[in-house]
C-alpha cells in the first residue's frame, strides 16, 4: 500500500474562453459556445491526488498528471512560481484555463 504523503492542490478556474472559428465550424448546433460547467473563480481542492467533488471529469483528465506533480512536491517547468502551474482543460471547443497551487499549509 502506498503511504506516501500528498500535498492537497487548489483548481481554480481562470479563464474561460470563446473560440467561435473553430466552434462555428465544427460544434453541434445545441452546444454552448462557453464551457458551461462552473464559473471563473470558483475553486476545488484536490486531496491525494483525486478528482475533486462537482469537478468536470473531462477537465479532470487533462489535468491529473499534472496535479500530482504539485502534489507530490514538484514543480512546473513553465511557471516562475512554486507550487504553480497554469494548464487547461482538453476540450477544445469550450477551452478552460486552471491555476493549480499546491497547499502546503
Amino acid at each position: 500500500m502506498n503511504n506516501k504523503k500528498y500535498y492537497d492542490v487548489r483548481i481554480t478556474i481562470l479563464k474561460k474562453l470563446k473560440v467561435e472559428d473553430i466552434y462555428n465550424e465544427y460544434a453541434k448546433s445545441n452546444m454552448p459556445i462557453i464551457c458551461a460547467k462552473g464559473q471563473v473563480g470558483d475553486e476545488f481542492i484536490s486531496k491525494n491526488c483525486e478528482m475533486p467533488e462537482k469537478f468536470c471529469k473531462g477537465a479532470w483528465e487533462g489535468l491529473k498528471s499534472k496535479v500530482a506533480i504539485l502534489a507530490a512536491g514538484e514543480n512546473s517547468p513553465y511557471t516562475n512560481q512554486e507550487g504553480v502551474a497554469i494548464h487547461s482543460c482538453n476540450d477544445g471547443l469550450h477551452p478552460v484555463i486552471y491555476k493549480l497551487q499546491r497547499i502546503e499549509e
